[in-house]
């Protein structure tokens, strides 16, 4: 039966599984991935040059799709039936919208869809359904343990955890200071390929947000490992100790940037990880087993989570908040400065790291009353590393806990003093605001922060307010109206 292989822009794996031994190979600039949002420019080009790049070096003899030849992701059939295939071939997209499209399509046409297993994740569906079987709730902490025992990786010979505990996350909760200066990033010469993506993006996406100058990522398996390399040999020691710090002077601080490179495939994690593990005897364990747990733990974990809970997820709204995505978060105006500072370093780079994500994006936003399916848009358009199954459990389950708790025990709010204290922003106005909007958020939803033993002692202060109180609300009341 001639058969046609399908290679989505987050699928640039070589060698690619779907490809061997296919009729027909198509590379699609599919909808999705470049139509369905107003996607920031810098991830507009990187899918293109890491496409056309991959074409030329990889695929070279694959049709490739431009994302004007597709009105929507079915399309594609219409060019497998024309190049006389009866069957298709593709490595599991991990996205359920994609999926859905490409299975209806198949089947109206008559067209046999087989459907080969994701070689850039390392845990297979078997794995996944025996840890879910008979789990409400789904921890981390048990999963991650379990990977480092199913992989083998920072155990002692009997199975215990290397230095005697499974996380030493505490350890990775240090300020920045001011002395400290982050080695500068050994960027890709820009090449042939990010100029026509530029020009191209230009052309086609006219209105797409986000600066398009300082696009700096790689767009080659090679590149991708020059990244790696430099990450391991200049910020790695660092990168535990200062994981979790903010600073308004250094964007990347101490963190890989990988995930771009990772998450289209250029990249696996198999890799990534053991290149971190011979790094074992020069760095110290916090940072090692800090990465090694983003690697095979945490975003192994988003997307179990994703493709078990996903579906209910992204219909959950556990606060019932409704109201849209201000303009003021699209253009970083929002009169609160670690918010801006981080926004306006999105539309630089179409990146932040995960702090800055968690906890002042995503805690502002939930802070400001914003719809899950609106918080979960502007991280999709605006991040170069986001797809629909890394956002649907980081949105709707981690940052806004639309799910209700289904993957996290409480929501990861706080007031101000969170901020300063893991960042160098000044104390200002910004403040006030802040600690206005927690205060309002904690009184309107005090019957479940009461109910939360992490949380409850929050309710405490509550209660001994008074005026201070109802102070707050009319803070946080003004700002809201005057948040467009």
């Amino acid at each position: 039966m001639p058969t046609a292989a399908l290679v989505y822009p987050h699928q640039l794996f070589d060698p690619h599984t779907a490809v061997t031994g296919a009729d027909a190979v198509f590379l699609v600039e599919d909808p999705l991935f470049f139509r369905q949002y107003r996607f920031h420019r810098q991830k507009l080009m990187l899918h293109r040059a890491t496409m056309k790049r991959y074409a030329a070096e990889v695929l070279p003899k694959a049709n490739y799709i431009d994302a004007h030849q597709l009105t929507n992701s079915g399309d594609i059939l219409t060019l497998v039936k024309k190049a006389r295939c009866d069957a298709v071939r593709v490595v599991d997209p991990n996205d359920d919208w994609l999926l859905a499209r490409l299975t209806a399509a198949c089947s109206a046409a008559g067209v046999k869809l087989t459907i080969l297993n994701d070689p850039h994740f390392l845990t297979p569906q078997t794995e996944i359904d025996a840890f879910t079987a008979g789990n409400g709730k789904l921890f981390f902490t048990d999963f991650y343990i379990r990977q480092r025992k199913r992989l083998k990786m920072l155990l002692t010979p009997d199975g215990k955890p290397v230095g005697g505990k499974w996380s030493f996350d505490a350890d990775n909760r240090k300020k920045l200071p001011k002395t400290v200066r982050p080695p500068a990033l050994a960027l890709p010469a820009e090449n042939a390929y990010v100029r026509e993506a530029r020009k191209y993006v230009r052309t086609n996406f006219p209105d797409a947000p986000g600066s398009d100058a300082s696009f700096a990522y790689p767009t080659s398996a090679a590149e991708a490992r020059a990244w790696l390399a430099d990450f391991l040999e200049h910020r790695f020691a660092d990168f535990g100790r200062y994981e979790d710090a903010i600073s308004i002077r250094e964007r990347v601080l101490f963190h890989s940037v990988l995930t771009p490179a990772l998450n289209v495939g250029l990249l696996s994690p198999k890799e990534v990880a053991n290149a971190a593990l011979a790094y074992a005897d020069r760095v110290p364990l916090n940072s090692l087993e800090g990465f090694v747990r983003q690697v095979i733990g945490w975003r192994e974990f988003v997307r179990l989570v994703y493709r078990t809970r996903g579906r209910r997820q992204r219909t959950r709204n556990y606060w019932n908040h409704a109201h849209p995505m201000p303009a003021a978060f699209y253009s970083g105006t929002t009169g609160i400065a670690p918010v801006d500072h981080v926004i306006r370093g999105v539309l630089d780079t179409a990146y932040c790291h995960h702090i800055e994500r968690l906890m002042i994006l995503g805690n502002f936003m939930l802070l400001c009353d914003l719809a899950p399916d609106a918080v979960y848009q502007w991280f999709m358009e605006l991040f170069i590393d986001a797809y629909d199954w890394v956002m649907v459990p980081n949105v709707y389950g981690m940052s806004q806990f639309a799910d209700g708790g289904g993957m996290t025990t409480k929501p990861y709010i706080s007031g101000s003093s969170y901020v300063l204290k893991m960042s160098d922003f000044p104390k200002g106005e910004w403040c006030r605001v802040w600690d206005a909007l927690y205060w309002r958020f904690i009184d309107r939803h005090a019957d479940f922060f009461r109910s939360n033993p992490r949380m409850s002692v929050m309710v405490g202060m509550r209660d001994k307010m008074g005026a201070k109180l109802r102070e707050h609300h009319r803070t946080a009341d003004a700002f809201l109206t005057g948040l467009n």
